[in-house]
């Protein structure tokens, strides 16, 4: 469980977030959505420590981590995944699942990480971890990586971003397996509505603020034909 109270983030004098108070539960997946410049990122990358919020406090099962160190919080359970996965020239994915676990796993372990995010692990597991891989298979090596930590809070910041339609619908497969399977916090940055539509709850951030909660039952068709989300949100 990961708690937010009172959190404000300025930068160069401007409010990106202003006093958000969230609770995230275990075995719930929920995803942050809102126009673009919301705050929604920068919220994300405060709740792993990228960035530090100007006011408030942030609890990890019930211990504070505000002044955590980034290694700090990955160290108690945090993983983070980004928009645009980093790539490691001379690094195989083999390697940076051993990395990612710190643990010494063999190459079967590797496989079937690599297996639960749709990839074709003897096709995958020697491949460096650089510009012959798509943007799309990079995704799925990142999400393997986060899987492979078994983090208490696994944060993916828009991860359809930069990934062609093909991709995107095996990275929502995998989202679902996630969701069902899955014991503590997934936390999605996104505008799809194919992954909102997955969600146990959808938080919708306006102009810094939390302006409203709910079930994707219960919220989805409202965001999609609010006049201030509908043209982001992409099927």
């Amino acid at each position: 469980m990961i708690e937010l109270k009172n959190i404000s983030f300025k930068k160069d004098n401007k409010t990106i977030l202003n006093n958000i108070n969230l609770k995230l539960d275990d075995e719930k997946f929920y995803c942050i959505t809102g126009p673009n410049g919301s705050g929604k990122s920068t919220l994300a990358k405060i709740i792993m420590g990228i960035e530090k919020p100007t006011e408030g406090k942030i609890y990890l099962n019930g211990v504070d981590i505000t002044d955590k160190s980034i290694v700090e919080r990955a160290n108690m359970g945090i993983g983070f995944a980004f928009q645009q996965p980093v790539r490691f020239k001379g690094i195989t994915v083999f390697d940076l699942l051993k990395f990612a676990t710190n643990k010494n796993i063999t190459r079967k372990d590797a496989c079937e990480y690599l297996s639960k995010v749709g990839l074709c692990a003897l096709e995958y597991v020697d491949r460096e971890i650089n510009n012959s891989l798509s943007g799309g298979e990079l995704k799925r090596i990142e999400i393997a990586t986060i899987i492979a930590r078994d983090p208490s809070v696994a944060i993916f910041d828009e991860p359809e971003a930069g990934i062609d339609l093909w991709s995107f619908q095996n990275l929502n497969s995998v989202f679902k397996e996630l969701e069902t399977n899955y014991k503590g916090v997934i936390l999605v940055i996104s505008h799809q509505e194919r992954i909102l539509d997955i969600a146990d709850e959808i938080i919708l951030l306006e102009n810094g603020q939390i302006t409203e909660t709910g079930t994707s039952k219960d919220m989805l068709d409202r965001i999609l034909c609010d006049s201030k989300c509908c043209k982001k949100v992409m099927k």
